[in-house]
């Protein structure tokens, strides 16, 4: 089992969230973040004042998937988040050493 991490910019939420629901992706955690990479924030001008937005809003997936779908996630994302512009974002896989459903008691990759 692996957990996939991703970043990725606000208004594509919606768009990666139905090509994983097309592979087969049965739910995934959504949290809004903001950050910085590359692009390390820009300035922007409010009322005649500059100031500096050093952290950018993103959106953060969390998608425990089994192994054998992890090419197919991380193709979808980003096929589906990106935009050629910085700032698109990244992706983490990271190795789950166990699962439990809670209602069920479920484990594992039956958990998922």
């Amino acid at each position: 089992m692996k957990l996939i991490i991703a970043t990725i910019k606000p208004f594509k939420l919606e768009e990666v969230r139905e090509a994983l629901t097309e592979i087969g992706v049965r739910g995934m955690m959504v949290t809004e973040i903001k950050g910085f990479g590359s692009q390390s924030g820009h300035t922007e001008i409010y009322r005649g004042a500059e100031y500096a937005v050093n952290f950018v809003p993103k959106v953060k997936l969390e998608i425990a998937v089994s192994a054998s779908m992890v090419d197919q996630v991380i193709e979808a994302i980003t096929k589906t988040a990106r935009t050629g512009k910085i700032g698109d974002g990244k992706i983490f896989v990271l190795d789950i050493q166990q699962a439990v459903r809670v209602r069920t008691g479920e484990t594992n990759e039956d958990a998922l």
